[in-house]
């Protein structure tokens, strides 16, 4: 966090602890002492009680030699995911619509640049990048984060992403930010969006936004579909209509929260 922004009731040691958990990854799931340091920028003494703290209360453990994280980690993501109450209330009209569209439905909430799934009812693989809950993807060229930086004004979106240009995943990518400014307002205008191949050639997504009895978008709703067997036809008249009812069904619970 940047200075400016931290005041008197800011505590460090809980972000140098957040921190340390951070440091591990898929690539990095177990880490010695010296690792964890490198990776913080922390130094070996501060890395060291920080380390046994978390091994003290459980969420992580060691061999002596080596650190590694703690199915007791999950707690905290879940205590996320049961605030948020996405999951319980979506999941049941997300399997419904995979079983009418025999597509692939997920749910992601945004947090700064990226969306973080929070529900995911998968069929057949489409993507080589493998998804589940808390993986997160840029924000701008997935069809779920177009519907939520919709929510937000120009300025607001340009703060969020950054000045650009955006990274290009394939050439059909909207890496400029006017283009994507203008792509943000036919979302707003219509309610939905649709990104065709923009994340991965042959991935088309289509989306719209999950919201709360106040009208505030807390979530979107997708589906997922392969450009090699489902035509852009296909998913403006049968996927786009079926997506709506869900996601109407779905915010009428929300409603009742």
């Amino acid at each position: 966090m940047p200075n400016e922004e931290r005041d008197g009731e800011f505590v460090q040691s809980l972000e140098r602890g957040l921190a340390v958990i951070q440091a591990f990854s898929a690539e990095h799931p177990q880490q010695t002492l010296a690792d964890v340091a490198r990776r913080t920028g922390l130094t070996r003494a501060t890395a060291r009680r920080l380390l046994h703290t978390l091994v003290a209360l459980g969420y992580a453990r060691t061999n002596g030699k080596s650190f590694e994280l703690a199915p007791k980690v999950l707690d905290i993501g879940y205590a996320y995911l049961s605030s948020l109450d996405v999951e319980r209330l979506a999941e049941p009209s997300m399997e419904a619509l995979v079983e009418q569209t025999h597509e692939s439905c997920s749910a992601a909430v945004l947090d700064g640049a990226e969306i973080v799934y929070v529900a995911r009812v998968p069929t057949k693989r489409i993507m080589t990048i493998a998804l589940g809950l808390g993986s997160r993807l840029p924000a701008y060229l997935t069809s779920m984060g177009r519907v939520l930086l919709a929510e937000l004004d120009d300025d607001e979106v340009d703060r969020v992403l950054g000045p650009g240009p955006y990274e290009a995943r394939t050439s059909r990518t909207v890496i400029k930010p006017d283009d994507l400014h203008e792509e943000l307002a036919r979302v707003r205008r219509q309610g939905w969006a649709l990104v065709d191949q923009e994340l991965e050639d042959g991935l088309r997504s289509i989306a719209a936004p999950l919201r709360d009895r106040n009208g505030r978008a807390i979530a979107a709703v997708n589906i997922s579909s392969h450009a090699g067997r489902v035509s852009l036809e296909t998913v403006r008249r049968e996927f786009l209509p079926a997506l709506l009812s869900t996601c109407a069904e779905i915010n009428e619970r929300l409603a009742r929260r």
